[in-house]
């Protein structure tokens, strides 16, 4: 007979839930996972993954057309072969599914196929007509695309599951929203042959971004045959023969647009409906249920993690979020999220990243608390190990407290960008200063010597700068 009591039942099995399971059997705890779909969650199966095994795809497809200039012959004549790239992306996807399979019966996590609601009195009702006890619940449901009126997801209007698995290259493309899965979709479908057209209603693209990174990440899309229009809005679509005319609209201006296809990444919801929360004092606000520190509802034994707890909406975080949330419930010293200490990364071509302030949000700080700021820079073109790759486009940029030290934020755009931020994440969660970022040796020749440079500028020592 199936064991239906449990010390926490984890709903969602995404990148929060599926960790918050492991931490807590980890932690002697009795464990069910309940998940209605994949396990991995969408970040596994429909997200994070698989897009980044199609951008990597394109890396390689980039790399064999400059080829000649690095003295390889031969393969500059390469072509994409899209219905290859993305088998190999759902494969990548399958891989990792079962390898989460694989963990939860490893760690002797209970998993149950199927919807849950919220039962009362520390009750989940299935919709298998099972019913699970447990004296804490978390909710990791996770979020999903937002739709637009104007654009109805169809055949020829995309969210993000149609644009990883299409049928053919759409010739002409418009991408609606340009924060990180707008850029990463614009840059993949570029890199294969696509016309592509990317908008955002803000006045830049990657708003989330420090403006002078996101301006760099505009000229570098543009000059790849991006078009690009900010401060942009879809009033109004309609089906033609071939594809799907768009009315857009521009500080005033209507722009009637003809592709052959629209993706919509236009941000997401939570998924809070159907969850029984209408019976709790669990409070919703703009589709993402409002938690403490710890990940506590207003509901006692219940809990919320990742994207439907709120931005920002990173895998990374889901996860940090499950580890800490588990261990509170356990009894072990445990310390809220620092949102400026969760690193950002989005994998267009280049990529960008970031963590902490921007350089506004660091000056509007200091404007008012009475301090100062200083601000290091530092390009690839002063590189070594840049120059030697051929990938010496870029820039890195720190800003500190001018008084204490303190990192304040930290900002990339390079090819690397993602794997680089880690060097600053980690200063930032030992609360390094600048003196001990000055202090530290740097292999040479390595991209990681930026870093060094940007921090060294910021105090006007930089040495190759």
């Amino acid at each position: 007979m199936t064991k239906t009591s449990f010390d926490l039942v984890v709903v969602g099995g995404g990148p929060g839930g599926y960790v918050a399971a492991i931490r807590a059997a980890q932690l002697g705890l009795s464990t069910a996972l309940v998940e209605r779909a994949e396990l991995g969650g969408i970040c596994l199966n429909w997200g994070c993954i698989p897009t980044k095994a199609l951008l990597h795809s394109a890396t390689v497809l980039r790399a064999c057309r400059e080829a000649d200039h690095y003295g390889v012959t031969g393969a500059g004549a390469a072509q994409p072969d899209l219905p290859a790239m993305v088998a190999r992306s759902r494969k990548v996807a399958g891989r990792l599914g079962q390898g989460v399979a694989h963990l939860m019966k490893k760690n002797g996590v209970t998993v149950f196929a199927a919807s849950a609601r919220l039962a009362g009195g520390g009750r989940v009702a299935l919709d298998n007509g099972a019913t699970l006890s447990a004296r804490h619940i978390i909710l990791a449901t996770g979020a999903r695309a937002r739709e637009l009126p104007a654009l109805p997801v169809g055949e020829r209007i995309w969210a993000y599951r149609q644009a990883l698995t299409p049928p053919a290259l759409p010739k002409s493309l418009l991408v609606v929203g340009a924060g990180a899965i707008g850029a990463e979709f614009a840059s993949f479908y570029r890199a294969v042959g696509a016309e592509v057209t990317l908008i955002d209603m803000t006045a830049e693209i990657l708003p989330q971004e420090d403006a002078e990174i996101s301006a760099l990440a505009r000229k570098a899309f543009e000059k790849q045959g991006i078009r690009v229009l900010t401060q942009c809005a879809v009033k109004s679509s309609s089906l033609t023969a071939t594809g799907v005319k768009a009315v857009l609209e521009q500080q005033g201006k209507q722009i009637e647009l003809e592709v052959e296809r629209v993706i919509v990444a236009a941000g997401i919801v939570g998924n809070v409906e159907d969850l029984g929360l209408e019976q709790t004092r669990v409070k919703v606000e703009k589709t993402h249920i409002v938690t403490d520190g710890l990940c506590r509802t207003a509901e006692p034994g219940v809990y919320a993690i990742g994207d439907v707890a709120g931005a920002p909406w990173l895998a990374h975080k889901a996860s940090h979020e499950a580890v800490l949330c588990v261990e509170a419930i356990a009894g072990l010293p445990a310390h809220a999220l620092d949102p400026l200490r969760i690193p950002a990364c989005t994998y267009s071509h280049p990529q960008v990243a970031s963590i902490g302030m921007t350089e506004a949000r660091a000056r509007e700080h200091a404007k008012a608390t009475g301090g100062e700021i200083r601000v290091g820079k530092f390009t690839f073109a002063g590189n070594g190990k840049a120059i030697a790759m051929g990938e010496d486009q870029g820039l890195v940029k720190t800003v500190f407290d001018a008084r204490t030290g303190e990192l304040l934020g930290a900002h990339i755009i390079h090819p690397e960008a993602s794997e680089l931020i880690a060097g600053y994440g980690v200063a930032a969660a030992l609360e390094a200063t600048e003196e001990d970022l000055m202090h530290t040796v740097f292999a040479h020749p390595t991209l990681s010597e930026t870093l060094h440079e940007s921090v060294l500028a910021a105090f006007g020592r930089a040495l190759h700068g």
